[in-house]
């Protein structure tokens, strides 16, 4: 399998809040980021059913249209009481419209939305507890984000890594630091949600920095 080194990586995302965190966490080894959406390249349609395989799919399409190495991030909130959900459906429950202007995902919708089935999970429990005279069960508020990390070469090599940050959802959304479910996910350890955490502190116990930390590990260790 080839190895990174210094030179040019596609990034295959559209999302600017991703790029400009890879590009963050790949600044200290020379590697030279640029975004497939700069780029022009197409998004392919991700039909996996895991984020492995939705991350092969992104890092194998901008690797052949560029033929350049690319880089694909897949991940997403994994929240226990829903069974997973949304997993590989994270995006897809921020629907697609235009904001300020510009085309984007709604993200404070689909926090809204893992409140409101979180809210009928708590619902479900009461009218359990009320028919058989028993106190509610506690509802679980816990989740993790997961992240793989996939590299795709021009001449079809690839590598995988994952990655997880374990927490805790909490309502209403709060900071203005990070993207995406951040506003809702407090990691463990810790009060304050992702979006309220300086990026230096972000990069440090994210999901994407531990699946990085395996990356680096395996690219560029001697």
């Amino acid at each position: 399998m080839p190895r990174l080194g210094t030179g040019k990586l596609v990034i295959a995302t559209h999302n600017a809040g991703k790029l400009k965190e890879i590009q963050a966490l790949l600044a200290p080894y020379g590697i030279e980021c640029v975004s497939a959406g700069a780029l022009g390249l197409p998004e392919p349609a991700e039909t996996g059913t895991t984020f492995v395989e939705n991350a092969l799919i992104k890092a194998r399409a901008a690797a052949e249209a560029s033929q350049i190495p690319a880089l694909a991030d897949d991940s997403g909130l994994c929240v226990d009481a829903l069974g997973g959900a949304p997993g590989v459906y994270t995006a897809d429950w921020a629907e697609a419209g235009r904001f300020e202007g510009g085309p984007g995902r709604d993200w404070y919708m689909a926090m809204g939305k893992v409140e409101g089935k979180l809210a009928g999970v708590a619902a479900e429990f009461a009218r359990v507890a009320a028919e058989s005279g028993e106190s509610p069960r506690e509802l679980d508020r816990s989740c993790h984000f997961a992240c793989v990390l996939a590299i795709a070469w021009p001449d079809g090599s690839h590598a995988v890594y994952e990655g997880r940050a374990h927490g805790t959802l909490t309502w209403p959304p709060r900071g203005t630091l990070g993207f995406g479910y951040d506003p809702v996910f407090v990691p463990l350890g810790d009060t304050r949600t992702f979006a309220e955490l300086d990026p230096a502190e972000k990069h440090a116990i994210s999901h994407r920095a531990d699946a990085f930390a395996k990356l680096v590990a395996d690219q560029f260790s001697a």
